[in-house]
């Protein structure tokens, strides 16, 4: 997918936006349109977990009821639309990160893919584990509740929606890790901190799990607190390896930069002692040279060469 240029105009960075946009409508509008066609087997699909709760018909699929002339219709267009925005966000989150890339730095932009990567995994993963783990003990305890005293008629728009905002509420729990590692890893917040401050961090996650679970009831709450303290714990642990990775990283750099600093001194070193030479000549070459240059006054001024005692008897004699 091409990613604009770093630096451009206002005007520019408008068009930009303006066809990213157009993008993300048509590329939405074509997705809504194929799963509109395709909702009765959507539907069934997004009530396969909670089918053996729910009123059946001979072939086995659910029964939903709709109320209104115009329920039919908003119900597939919510179906359509909703699963056209997931399986369309990949795209548009990409297309929304690109116009803002350019923006970044290039140390800032190392952590663009891993990130867009690790947000659709999380998301993809906490949907998942909400259909196949949260959605059929959540539905077996509503249901159970109006045993012995009444019956449920499922409206068909009532129990999409809260499917729909169970597999949403999870989608987004499950990006707790990262929001965790980045934290971390960018000294907003210490490990340290986060590791002694797990009473306060709980209770945060026990809050959220409430605020998240359309039914707010027990069963699903804590599911999802459980969750959410397994991501909570498995983020630490991530981060925890990675800056033990970043600091084994650093040592071994400064270890690097020592060496590197050490043989630099080193090359000063010898090329001191080279121009030294050049310059005065090496103490083997400037030995004989010493030599000459005593003999030649040794030989202007001989009488300074006969020893003491020569001289003293000269001058005996002479006496």
């Amino acid at each position: 997918m091409p990613i604009g240029p770093a630096r451009m105009s206002l005007m520019e960075h408008l068009g930009e936006l303006r066809m990213r946009l157009v993008r993300i409508v048509v590329v939405l509008l074509v997705s809504c349109l194929i799963f509109y066609l395709a909702t009765p087997t959507i539907a069934q699909f997004m009530l396969m977990p909670v089918a053996e709760y729910l009123p059946a018909n001979e072939d086995g699929q659910v029964l939903l009821n709709v109320f209104g002339a115009f329920d039919a219709f908003g119900l597939r267009f919510q179906i359509a639309f909703w699963a056209s925005l997931v399986a369309t966000a990949p795209f548009i989150l990409w297309q929304i990160l690109a116009f803002f890339l350019p923006a970044l730095k290039p140390k800032e932009r190392k952590w663009f893919v891993p990130t867009f990567i690790a947000g659709v995994a999380l998301f993809i993963l906490g949907t998942i584990f909400c259909y196949l783990i949260i959605l059929p003990p959540a539905f077996e305890w509503l249901t159970d509740q109006a045993s012995g005293f009444a019956t449920i008629m499922p409206e068909a728009s009532r129990w999409v929606d809260i499917i729909i905002k169970f597999e949403i509420g999870f989608g987004f729990g499950f990006e707790l890790p990262l929001i965790v590692f980045y934290l971390v890893m960018f000294n907003i917040i210490s490990y340290d901190k986060l590791r002694k401050s797990w009473r306060y961090v709980y209770i945060g996650l026990l809050i959220f799990a409430a605020m998240v679970t359309p039914d707010a009831s027990p069963v699903t709450m804590g599911l999802m607190f459980a969750a959410l303290v397994l991501l909570y714990e498995a983020s630490l642990l991530v981060a925890r390896i990675a800056l033990r990775k970043r600091a084994k990283t650093k040592a071994e750099r400064a270890e690097i930069e020592a060496k590197e600093a050490e043989e630099a001194r080193e090359e000063l070193r010898q090329l001191k002692r080279d121009f030294d030479e050049h310059l005065w000549g090496s103490e083997d070459e400037l030995a004989p040279a010493k030599k000459p240059a005593k003999a030649t006054a040794e030989a202007a001024n001989p009488a300074s060469s006969q020893p003491a005692s020569t001289a003293a008897d000269k001058s005996n004699k002479g006496e």
